[in-house]
């Protein structure tokens, strides 16, 4: 999953960029509202973290034109101790939820992964295709019963195969979804991971369900694609 983090102070959005990325996430950071805004509305998020005072434009502000365009995006606010005016007004203009800072790394991932669930079937907590399942919230992947030693990376890779099996997956979508970007969309990073994943995926002799659709994308399918 991707979550986009918009807090000017930068020690702030870099200790919350870093124990995200520990957790699995792929995380893109801004550090003003204009940057921030540009951003939440070019790229698909699943949770947008925004700091309320931000200059060029506020998180309040980025929240009600959010709203205004029907993006649906989870929007979690990183707000003052004193800042109750702020907050009521971004619960009214289609904020989720917030939080007051100074807080607890703990208490943000719990934040995190509370919002990440209401988004509908396609956040529900267990994933099942197959003989695999994924239990996302305690990022445990396994196939037959067996539990998959993943890297992150790789299972944010077979969470969005998941979401989405026995469908053609682009090159393209990936780098969207499950890097960030800073990434290098010319280096062979992305091939190197899928290689990895598919040869756990396959280990004891399992069938292969991780599929290269030549020239096109992956697909995950119980079947040998026609």
């Amino acid at each position: 999953m991707r979550i986009l983090v918009v807090e000017d102070n930068r020690k702030v959005a870099s200790f919350i960029e870093k124990g995200l990325r520990e957790e699995g996430y792929a995380v893109d950071t801004a550090h003003d509202g204009v940057d921030g805004a540009l951003k939440a509305n070019v790229y698909d998020y699943d949770l947008l973290l925004l700091d309320v005072m931000l200059p060029g434009k506020t998180g309040l502000e980025i929240v009600r034109d959010l709203r205004k365009q029907a993006k649906t995006v989870p929007v979690l606010l990183l707000t003052a101790l004193d800042a109750t005016e702020d907050v009521v007004r971004g619960l009214d203009l289609g904020a989720d939820d917030y939080l007051t800072k100074p807080f607890t790394f703990d208490e943000l991932l719990a934040r995190v992964r509370a919002l990440l669930r209401r988004g509908g079937s396609r956040r529900t907590d267990r994933l099942m295709y197959h003989d695999l399942e994924l239990d996302r919230l305690r990022h445990v992947a396994s196939r037959g019963g067996e539990k998959l030693d993943l890297t992150p990376k790789e299972y944010l890779l077979l969470e969005y195969f998941m979401l989405q099996p026995e469908h053609v997956v682009r090159r393209t979508a990936l780098l969207e979804k499950v890097w960030d970007l800073q990434f290098d969309p010319m280096s062979n990073v992305v091939d190197v991971h899928m290689a990895n994943l598919r040869k756990k995926l396959q280990s004891g002799d399992r069938a292969p369900v991780l599929h290269t659709i030549r020239g096109v994308g992956y697909m995950l399918s119980a079947e040998e694609p026609e």
